[in-house]
């Protein structure tokens, strides 16, 4: 659809049937009257009292939860239209049709299709093609028959489907088949989780991941940024007093801060940050015990003072006692190039040295894949002297491969997407090899069959989750299907 749309009126439907096709979770209606395909109207959301059964009656179970909200929202003098939609087909069915088949496949009870059949003689199963609009249109009329005339019309330039041609072709050859839910649990799920998404962003980002997996959102998700992991921007600023905004701070309250957001990084990461040489005069700055043992050295301001490595070995000799502190791994983070005489005396005692903003790199990798950091294998790139670059070839080579693994996903989805013959081909599965010779196909890096496998295999994991796994009897006849994205960007 390239050529701009003109919406002029909208059609009235229950503010559940409404919402249920906004969130993707149906592409069907039943209105009172048939409608010609090609038609294009707004969504009005109207207050279901009008139904002829209560709700807990005309709806399934799973939908009962979605419109409580919607319901206030109508009953107030201005409505909200949010979405526009198009008639892809229009379907008549009468009492010859299997009902309770139909009510698995849709959002009506049925004793509501039945109730529809005696009042009507006949149902309209209506398949829209949904659209968001850009801006919401207000509308204060009152709702009196099936089609209203919009006051302000409004013209789409660039229509937003709700869900991409495959999956709504793939929608709507299930529901013309009259195909029940796959995974109603899983529908269950996300109808007993959907109050919690407005305060909870571990039950949205669920939610968004169930929605994805069941048909009913067809993009790729995009992590939002969680509001209490704000403080990680401000380890750089806080550690380089050349970039910080109050330049007014004392040295020993700009210290206090770096240190304080420094240990913060440190947990984040997974150390284990010991409390008993807490530091202060006299006092180690940071020790972790777990995973490994790493004496650190935080050193805010705009350079890091040359005798730092020194002070760090009296420190932690006198604190650790020198065989303990010769095992640990010794650790500065602060601002600015090291000095020659630091590098000199780095390189001597063995003590690496990172910049404050290398430290806020691997934080936010850390925010950004929460279980791509091994700690055991980052210590292999604690070298002695400055290993900013170091860290960065870490990160580096962790998101490589990240973006390896997101690639076998996007061949798993790729395969089942090019399999149009059947609307459940998504999860009929491929084979390893099946899988290694499309991503082989398609990209520079050669795998073999046995590495495609232990990637399918740790991707399959009921910990991660983004494929699934049909076991045989042989690895090689191992079926796996597509579950969820893995967003890389």
């Amino acid at each position: 659809m390239s050529e701009s749309v003109l919406i002029d009126q909208a059609i009235c439907l229950p503010a559940q049937e409404v919402e249920a096709l906004i969130q993707g979770r149906m592409i069907a209606t039943i209105p009172r009257m048939f409608i010609e395909p090609g038609r294009q109207f707004a969504l009005y959301p109207i207050n279901p009292s009008t139904l002829p059964l209560p709700l807990e009656r005309y709806y399934n179970a799973n939908l009962q939860k979605i419109a409580v909200n919607n319901v206030a929202k109508v009953d107030s003098k201005k409505i909200l239209i949010k979405a526009w939609a198009k008639c892809e087909l229009c379907q008549i069915l009468d009492d010859t049709e299997p009902l309770d088949i139909l009510s698995k496949s849709t959002i009506w009870s049925t004793e509501a299709l039945k109730e529809i059949l005696l009042e009507h003689h006949y149902i309209f199963l209506v398949y829209l093609r949904v659209y968001e609009l850009d801006e919401p249109i207000e509308v204060s009329t009152t709702a009196t028959s099936q089609f209203i005339p919009l006051s302000q019309p409004t013209i789409v330039i660039e229509p937003k489907p709700i869900l991409n041609d495959r999956t709504f072709a793939q929608r709507k050859r299930q529901l013309e088949k009259l195909e029940s839910a796959l995974h109603p649990e899983l529908e269950e799920l996300q109808s007993a989780i959907a109050s919690l998404t407005i305060s909870q962003p571990a039950a949205k980002q669920l939610d968004d991941d169930i929605k994805v997996f069941l048909g009913w959102s067809s993009e790729k998700l995009i992590k939002q940024p969680d509001p209490n992991l704000a403080w990680i921007n401000n380890i750089a600023k806080l550690g380089d007093r050349s970039i910080e905004l109050d330049n007014k701070k004392s040295n020993y309250q700009a210290g206090t801060d770096f240190e304080s957001i420094a240990r913060q990084s440190l947990e984040f990461l997974g150390f284990k940050v010991e409390n008993a040489y807490k530091g202060g005069a006299g006092g180690l700055d940071l020790f972790c015990s777990k995973p490994y043992p790493i004496v650190c050295e935080c050193k805010a301001g705009r350079l890091i003072p040359s005798g730092t490595v020194e002070e760090l070995i009296k420190l932690g000799g006198m604190h650790l006692g020198a065989d303990q502190f010769l095992d640990s791994a010794k650790l500065v983070m602060g601002p600015g190039n090291p000095s020659t005489d630091l590098l000199k005396a780095a390189q001597k005692w063995k003590v690496s040295i990172i910049n404050a903003m290398t430290l806020q790199k691997l934080v936010q990798f850390k925010a950004k894949y929460p279980g791509a950091i091994n700690l055991v294998e980052l210590q292999q790139y604690l070298e002695p002297g400055q290993i900013d670059y170091k860290i960065d070839e870490y990160i580096d080579k962790t998101e490589r491969e990240i973006k390896l693994r997101s690639h076998i996903i996007i061949v798993v989805k790729e395969l089942s997407e090019q399999d149009n013959q059947s609307s459940k081909a998504t999860h009929h599965g491929f084979t390893v090899t099946e899988t290694r010779v499309h991503y082989n196909a398609t990209h520079k890096l050669k795998l073999n069959d046995e590495v495609v496998h232990d990637l399918m295999i740790e991707l399959s994991s009921p910990l991660t989750g983004y494929l699934g796994r049909i076991k045989d009897s042989n690895w090689n006849s191992d079926r796996f299907y597509f579950l969820r994205d893995l967003p890389i960007n």
